[in-house]
């Protein structure tokens, strides 16, 4: 009874928790449900040659044996350049039947001939496929199977940032209630409850409210979840033909996933504070000060430390053994949420300094100074879903231009050519005095090599295949460590310092891209840089892999305009000068990528705002003594809400300086690694996303906070 008639009465406090909550389950519903859809996406027909029983392929990937542990397993990779039919096997197929081509590829064919039959001609020369298996040949399978990649990674890494946003608010929630309950719990105390009882009311609330919210979510996860997958499909995320089901079961395995997980949520946030509560002693009934004091027990100092603790432990061992990891979107989107957690659980003791560091001018300046140092609490829980906002913008965006401006800057450094010729089919270019203005050019085919390192584990490498090793030296500024790169021979190769041998003069076994075995001495070593220096070999190597790039340098003085004109004549392919390519190939960051991550900080934005909200209003309620004992000082009413507007500004502001630290260690911490891997070194601040989200909380938390005053008169 006394926890239904907390709840009935006590229901404006716990709003921000039911949102917060219902939010979360919805999000989590409706990524699960997406999840769902793209774990079983339906098989599709086959379109590239659905008119024939049966489908012949060459071969199309590399299976090698590797050691799992005293055993043998085998490891398969796509090659990069899959094997033909070729004419024997083709004149063997068409005794049989019908053959189809498409056109002059052979990299599959249509037969229509009986499956057993097709077998038996083809033996291990190439794979046969029927029935759905047949799509395989379609070039479409390998780009949806990659989408589908994207689209978990996504709803993955979405539903975790929900999850993880969804625990901090609610947590932050509860914990607020509590500093704002303590008379109330304490004339419980007084009246004879135990510590065990108040700690049980807490949670029945929290049960209730997690109950309820959790219910709610899950139909708005059901009813979002399409229009959650139209968004990913307009954005390129998901092939066009994704599509989440407008119906589902309220017992399918997301709705009950994000049920039990919206539910746990609740309680766990709850839970932490319940245990505050509980230890809230009977002469706290008796209390009137407003100033906070003991606002950080001992034991979220230990937590707070040891996260600190854990996330620059995290950093400093990527720096010192890996610092590609840093590189990676899976490193650089955990990590700093173990960093914003640290700073959110010892913000109660940084309020204060930064607030004292503010210098606000006249006397209401020094009053919202004051009134923001004396209730710590009520600052630190509005700037604590700022300080989540500002460093996710920060860190996640940053992190992401970073990396992508580091991949760019390394991409112009190491090219010295002014003009480049792209194209899927490039004709070889003549002999460079052939075409007037020329210096040097060099042609590439793009393929890949293997190696298999440690004995168990196989490692696809992108690779370069060059045309003429010296024109390409005159067309690129590599950064070699070791060896030349003028030494590349049809015997050779050039690697660079992640792979496991990588000391000149070595012989490294490798497959090539269309499969084939080869042992090839070391000619030179590139440093590591992002991760974008892979290995050279020599055209031979490729065979008969068309060319899809020509880098040219032209003599001084030359007419670039016809030159162009004359390479493009020659090679059938676009000239571009230098820095377009680039800007081509390299863009800052790739749309995919920052529609993905700004989606994942509008989920946080939407957090914010209900926890800044819920907050402000929760903390009006209680302060009606104290804005009247303002209004009886001689303030104005106006004077009252300027006030209000500008303890929320000051709050804001402190989350916004805290998140551009955390953003600040994080971006640091990667700028770091990128000089250690020797790679370009370029800061990349989102000021335009972090400008958004503090100003969108700026606006929030004013509006909440006047409103907050006229409910309290």
């Amino acid at each position: 009874m006394i926890v239904l008639a907390s709840l009935r009465a006590r229901w404006t406090t716990l709003l921000g928790a039911f949102v917060a909550v219902a939010l979360g389950v919805g999000l989590t519903a409706a990524m699960g449900l997406g999840l769902d859809a793209s774990l079983g996406a339906p098989e599709r027909a086959p379109v590239r040659f659905a008119g024939s029983p049966v489908v012949v392929m060459g071969q199309d990937a590399l299976t090698v044996p590797v050691r799992r542990g005293p055993d043998t397993d085998h490891v398969s990779k796509p090659l990069a350049h899959p094997h033909p039919v070729d004419i024997e096997l083709l004149r063997d197929l068409r005794r049989l039947g019908p053959v189809r081509l498409d056109g002059a590829a052979r990299d599959a064919v249509g037969v229509d001939a009986p499956a057993s039959a097709v077998r038996d001609a083809v033996g291990d020369r190439a794979l046969v496929l029927t029935g759905d298996d047949r799509r395989r040949a379609d070039p479409a399978t390998a780009r949806d199977a990659e989408a589908l990649v994207a689209v978990n990674a996504f709803l993955g890494t979405a539903g975790g940032v929900a999850a993880f946003v969804s625990v901090f608010v609610t947590a932050s929630t509860f914990a607020f209630v509590v500093a704002l309950r303590r008379r109330e719990f304490g004339l419980l105390r007084m009246a004879g409850a135990t510590p065990g009882q108040v700690r049980a009311q807490l949670l029945c609330e929290a049960l209730a409210v997690g109950v309820a919210a959790s219910a709610t979510g899950c139909a708005l996860g059901v009813r979002s979840a399409p229009l959650l997958g139209d968004a990913m499909v307009d954005a390129g995320i998901a092939p066009e033909w994704f599509t989440i089901p407008t119906t589902a079961s309220p017992f399918a395995w997301p709705c009950q996933l994000a049920f039990w997980t919206g539910l746990f949520v609740a309680l766990a946030g709850a839970w932490t504070a319940s245990r505050r509560a509980g230890r809230i002693t009977p002469t706290e009934a008796l209390r009137d000060a407003s100033v906070d004091s003991d606002v950080m027990p001992w034991s979220r100092r230990l937590i707070g430390t040891a996260l600190l603790a854990l996330a620059l432990g995290l950093l400093i061992r990527d720096l010192s053994t890996d610092p590609s990891a840093l590189l990676k979107r899976k490193t650089y989107t955990t990590q700093p949420m173990i960093l914003i957690t640290a700073a959110a659980a010892l913000a109660p003791l940084l309020v204060r300094p930064v607030v004292r560091a503010l210098r606000l001018p006249g006397a209401i300046g020094l009053l919202i100074r004051e009134n923001s140092t004396a209730s710590v609490r009520r600052t630190a829980a509005v700037a604590a879903p700022v300080l989540v906002t500002v460093a996710l913008a920060g860190s996640l965006l940053g992190s992401a231009q970073t990396v992508s401006g580091a991949k760019a800057a390394e991409a112009r450094e190491q090219t010295s050519a002014q003009l480049v010729v792209t194209g899927t089919d490039l004709k070889r270019p003549p002999a460079h005095d052939a075409i007037p203005g020329i210096a040097a050019a060099s042609p590439s085919a793009a393929t890949a090599v293997f190696v298999r390192e440690e004995g168990s584990a196989l490692v696809r490498s992108d690779a370069r295949a060059i045309g003429d090793p010296d024109a390409w030296a005159a067309t690129s500024r590599l950064p070699v460590v070791a060896g030349d790169v003028r030494d590349l021979d049809d015997r050779s190769i050039v690697v660079n310092e992640e792979w496991e041998e990588h000391r000149v003069g070595e012989r490294v076994e490798v497959w090539l891209g269309d499969g084939r075995r080869a042992r090839l001495r070391i000619a030179a070593v590139l440093a590591r840089g992002t991760g974008d220096n892979g290995a050279y070999v020599t055209a031979a190597r490729t065979g008969t892999v068309p060319v899809d790039r020509v880098d040219v340098t032209l003599r001084p003085g030359a007419d670039r305009t016809a030159t162009a004109a004359a390479l493009a004549s020659a090679t059938g392919g676009q000239v571009r000068t230098a820095r377009e390519w680039l800007s081509a190939t390299h863009p800052a960051t790739k749309a995919q990528t920052r529609i993905g991550l700004l989606m994942l900080l509008a989920i946080s934005l939407a957090y914010t705002a209900i926890s800044l909200a819920s907050t402000l209003l929760m903390a009006a309620s209680v302060r009606s003594g104290e804005l009247r004992s303002l209004r009886l000082a001689g303030a104005t009413s106006t004077q009252v809400r300027m006030v209000v507007a500008g303890e929320a500004l000051v709050a804001v502001t402190v989350g916004a300086l805290l998140g551009l630290l955390v953003t600040a260690i994080t971006l640091g911490g990667l700028a770091t690694g990128l000089a250690r891997l020797s790679a370009p070194v370029a800061w990349a601040v989102p000021w335009d996303a972090v400008g958004v989200g503090a100003g969108a909380c700026a606006v929030v938390a004013v509006t909440a906070g006047v409103a907050g005053v006229r409910r309290a008169r």
